[in-house]
């Protein structure tokens, strides 16, 4: 009994320090901001913030394989679970990244003033 809990803490743990991980690098990557990938731009944002949504969606994908327990499930069972929020989460920077930029022409190619 004793040993199935050592394991379950030190699964807490590894799940702690992958997560951390990624967390830090984004942290790192926010502060220091490289030049090579803040003024490269692909489809029309820069590869820091491309990194940035990669980053975030990996450490979702993996939340949802710790703490739901997704990892001794069948694979149809897994993407029935995973593939709709990833394509919800996608749909979402789509649409905001989509406003954000026709809320930004607006206001520069307009006579409205920036409010904020």
């Amino acid at each position: 009994m004793a040993h199935t809990h050592e394991s379950n803490t030190k699964r807490i743990w590894l799940v702690f320090g992958f997560l951390s991980l990624i967390t830090i690098v984004e942290v790192i990557l926010g502060i220091i901001k490289p030049e090579s990938l803040y003024m490269t731009n692909f489809l029309r944002m820069s590869l820091l913030n491309w990194i940035f949504i990669i980053l975030t969606l990996v450490k979702a994908y993996y939340i949802m394989w710790a703490f739901m327990h997704l990892e001794g499930e069948k694979a149809n069972f897994r993407w029935s679970i995973v593939a709709p929020l990833v394509f919800l989460i996608l749909y979402l920077i789509l649409i905001i990244l989509i406003e954000g930029d026709y809320i930004f022409e607006v206001f520069k190619n307009s006579h409205y003033k920036w409010m904020f």
